[in-house]
Formats: C-alpha cells, sequence, structure tokens
C-alpha cells in the first residue's frame, strides 16, 4: 500500500513528463542487467530468452506506468485500464487448481494427518477446492528439509551470491510469464478485482523480486580500521531457517516481500500461508522449483493459524509471537501489524484531490489495507462540502464480480471478516455515529459490503479507535485549527 502511494505522489509531480536523467540511467542498466539474466534463463516452459536491452526498456516502461496505473486507481477501472501499455488479458474466472498439498523439499505432500480444509471463493461462498491442512508434525518435517538445505557444503551454501540473484531474477520471469493465470488465481480466492490483481499486485510481484535479486552480490562487511597492530572487519552471514507467515489481504505480494529478501541474503524458509487465500502461494511454489531453487530451501505450509502458525497481523497475533520468541532464545522478529492512520484535510486543500485521496486511502482493496487511511480529520469550515463528496463517491463505487472490468470494489475475504465488519457498523450506529451512506450486505450471496461512510464520529467512539479493515470511512472528524489536528490523532490508542 505505501509503495502505491508513493509511486501515486510520484506520478503526479511527474504529470506523466519526460523520465528523469536518473531514471533513464536505470533504464539502461536494466538493460545491461537483463541481457546478463536472460543469457541464464531458462527456455523451457514457454520463458523464451529475450534480448537484453528489449528486456531492460520493457522493465523501465512499465516502472514508469505503475505510477498510473496507481493514480488511476481512485479515478474508477477504465481509467486504470486505459493506462495499460497493452490490452490485459481477458481473465478465467474458473482457473484450473494445480497444486492444493505441502510444499516440502521440492515435493509435493499430503498433510501427515491426512486431514484437508476448504478454501472458498469469496463472491460466492463456494468452495474452490480442498487444500492439505499443515499442523506441528508438518512444520517439524519442513524445517527438518531446511536445515539440510542450510547445511555448510550443501548446493545453496555454496552457490554464488550472483546465482541467487539470477534464481531470483527466473522466478520473477516465470511470475510474468504466468500473470494472467495468478491474477485469475488470486481474484479466485482472494475476492480483489482481477484488473487490479493483474496490473498492481502482479506487477509488484515481479518488481520487488528483481529489486532484491539485484541485492543478492551487493551485502556486505566492513574493513574498520583499528589504532595498533589489528585487522578488523565485520562479515554479514545469512541467520539460517526464516519461519514466515503471510496475511490474506495481498497474497503474493506478501510473499515476494518475504521471500526477496530471505533467499538474496542466502537463507532458507518456511512459509505458513494464510488459510483462507493458499492457492497463489502454492501455485509460486511450483514455480521456484522450476526456476531451480534446490530443494528445501523454501518450504510453503498451508493451515490454520492454532496448529500450523498465525495468520494475520492482528496485534493480539503480534503479543503471541514477540512473547514466544522470548520466552525462547530471543530470535530476531519483525511485524507488520495494522493500524488507525489518520487522513487530515485542512481548508486550503484541493477539495478535489483530497476527496479522491480519501477514498483511495480508505477503499483500495475493499478496505482491507494495514496502513488505510481510516481515520478522516477534516476542518470544520469544509467539513459539510467534504462530506457529501465523499457520500456521492463512495455511493458511485462499482460492487459486484471481481472478474468484471468495471468493479472496483470485490468481496470481502471471508465469512468472519464480512461478519466483523457488518458488527462495527452496527457499533457505529448504536454508540452514535451518523451512517450517511452503506452499512449493509452488498449482495445477495458471497460477502460482499456496502461502501460506508460516517460522519459526525467522536474520538471516544469504538469505530474511531480500532481497525475495522473493511470499506468504512467510519471517522468524519471535524477539527478547528492546525494545532489541534497535531494532538488529537496522537491521544487514540492505536492497533498495531
Amino acid at each position: 500500500m505505501e509503495l502505491i502511494r508513493a509511486e501515486f505522489r510520484k506520478a503526479e509531480r511527474r504529470r506523466w513528463a519526460e523520465p528523469e536523467p536518473a531514471t533513464r540511467a536505470g533504464a539502461e542498466e536494466g538493460g545491461r542487467v537483463g541481457a546478463e539474466r536472460d543469457r541464464a534463463a531458462p527456455g523451457a516452459g514457454g520463458a523464451a530468452q529475450r534480448g537484453g536491452s528489449e528486456q531492460g526498456a520493457r522493465r523501465s516502461a512499465a516502472m514508469l506506468r505503475v505510477a498510473g496505473f496507481a493514480s488511476r486507481l481512485c479515478r474508477g477501472p477504465a481509467r486504470l485500464l486505459s493506462a495499460a501499455a497493452s490490452p490485459i488479458p481477458a481473465p478465467n474466472p474458473s482457473p484450473e487448481i494445480a497444486y492444493n498439498k505441502i510444499f516440502i523439499n521440492n515435493e509435493w505432500h499430503d498433510a501427515i494427518s491426512k486431514k484437508t480444509f476448504p478454501t472458498i471463493n469469496p463472491a460466492t461462498g463456494e468452495v474452490i477446492c480442498q487444500v492439505a491442512e499443515g499442523d506441528k508434525a508438518d512444520v517439524d518435517k519442513a524445517v527438518k528439509a531446511a536445515r539440510a538445505a542450510f547445511q555448510l557444503g550443501s548446493p545453496w551454501r555454496r552457490m554464488d551470491a550472483s546465482h541467487r540473484g539470477k534464481l531470483l531474477h527466473r522466478l520473477a520471469d516465470l511470475i510474468e510469464r504466468d500473470r494472467a493465470y495468478l491474477a485469475a488465481l488470486e481474484t479466485l480466492d482472494n475476492g480483489k478485482p482481477y484488473s487490479i490483481s493483474y496490473l498492481v499486485d502482479l506487477d509488484m510481484v515481479v518488481k520487488c523480486l528483481r529489486y532484491f535479486a539485484g541485492w543478492s552480490d551487493k551485502f556486505h562487511g566492513k574493513t574498520i580500521p583499528l589504532d595498533g597492530d589489528f585487522f578488523c572487519y565485520t562479515r554479514h552471514e545469512p541467520v539460517g531457517v526464516c519461519g514466515q507467515i503471510i496475511p490474506w489481504n495481498f497474497p503474493l505480494l506478501m510473499q515476494a516481500w518475504k521471500l526477496g529478501p530471505a533467499l538474496a541474503t542466502g537463507n532458507v524458509v518456511v512459509m505458513k500461508v494464510a488459510e483462507q487465500t493458499p492457492l497463489s502461494a502454492l501455485y509460486v511454489a511450483n514455480l521456484i522449483k522450476e526456476a531451480g531453487f534446490p530443494p528445501g530451501v523454501v518450504n510453503i505450509i498451508p493451515g490454520y493459524g492454532p496448529t500450523a502458525g498465525a495468520a494475520i497481523g492482528s496485534t493480539e497475533v503480534g503479543h503471541l509471537i514477540k512473547k514466544a520468541a522470548a520466552e525462547s532464545n530471543l530470535k530476531r522478529v519483525t511485524l507488520e501489524l495494522g493500524g488507525k492512520s489518520p487522513n487530515i484535510i485542512m481548508s486550503d486543500a484541493d477539495m478535489d484531490w483530497a476527496v479522491d485521496q480519501a477514498h483511495f486511502a480508505l477503499f483500495f482493496n475493499q478496505g482491507q489495507c494495514c496502513c488505510a487511511g481510516s481515520r478522516t480529520y477534516v476542518q470544520e469550515d469544509i467539513y459539510n462540502e467534504f462530506v457529501e463528496r465523499s457520500v456521492e463517491k463512495a455511493k458511485s463505487r462499482v460492487v459486484g464480480n471481481p472478474f468484471d472490468f468495471k468493479t472496483e470494489q470485490g468481496p470481502q475475504v471471508d465469512e468472519e471478516q464480512f461478519k466483523k465488519i457488518l458488527g462495527y457498523i452496527n457499533t457505529g450506529k448504536r454508540e452514535g455515529a451518523k451512517l450517511l451512506c452503506g452499512g449493509n450486505p452488498a449482495a445477495d450471496r458471497g460477502y460482499f459490503v456496502q461502501p460506508t461512510v460516517f460522519g459526525d464520529v467522536q474520538d471516544n467512539m469504538t469505530i474511531a479507535r480500532e481497525e475495522i479493515f473493511g470499506p468504512v470511512m467510519q471517522s468524519l472528524q471535524k477539527i478547528l485549527t492546525r494545532q489541534t489536528t497535531c494532538l488529537r490523532p496522537c491521544e487514540l490508542e492505536q492497533s498495531g
């Protein structure tokens, strides 16, 4: 989400001007690196070997286009689609499910318990397929495989750093090759619009992996001048087995965020994917094998949180993970949690721009963003106009079939999240917030929620203090001066 916002801001500053010198230099460098990588790229499975300069230019052009895609997100799917350099492939709303088991040692396994669980299409509430349900025994098996892959003398430990980068580049190429299929699979399992999956999520997955591929041979230690006859240096070494738990709101992108840096620096991975959205991550597991990563380097386990690892980055789960790390051997832990990020709109703001940005900051990805702008403070003298425009924009938002190019908002990820959001809406009404639009299910089946806007929200209300994680612009609150603006957001409890 922050990456999208950053690209958005750059796009507006640039207004599609000529690329800056640094960008052009990056394109030339991309062509050089692309040429080196393509000489090592596999030709099997339809991955054609392309000229480095052509591919580098294509990559740099894509980097420039992503800002345009993001700037069109808050203006509807038609503008988003018009930004694409070439037509988006028509989606297959029923993609074949090729992989639904546990991935350990580059092989597919049933759960040791033989248990399975259903993964659900959130647009219909119907079962897509059964998936192997990993638990502690399967995690132990995966950790054993990862430790073997990390042993001194193993192919992974002896591999040149530059070759690790080539493997990550190959993985990015394979994901790009299967981009339309992966976008359809992501939409089927998660519910986000196909146009967003294809143009935003998959685009960023590929860029993320290529970014970290470039770092593979560029992280290193230092030599440090000391007084006396001493030689002092630092050496950066991989940690070893990395346990990674990814959420369901951006399944492919979160997977890339975790795999990229861990693999670039020579670690091995045991990854638990969210039980709501296991399918795209499991397909990528097969691409990891196809790219040439040695057995045991990446192991992926679907399953429920209590048995295979916590599933989503809530504050409560973060507390449990930190506690477990502290009580064992002080493992290094990084957490991506939720929040209650404020948008602050002052009277001198460009009203059209402010309404667009506040709408995008909250409603993008069905409101399921950890950094969503989920509290909106508006200066009193423009409050009524801002509220009226925000309500009008929310009412015009197209909710429906995520495979339809006209759709801006798909379903929430599952029934639990759907009911949680409706519960918060009822709490807001009960505590005195003014419901201005929405507030109900948006369809007879599936987990669709109407775009919802609350006004006259007070700081002590539940919807102003807790993360809703849904399409509810819940905190249109009045502010008088810039001084009160600085104090009020800081006084509230944060979710993450």
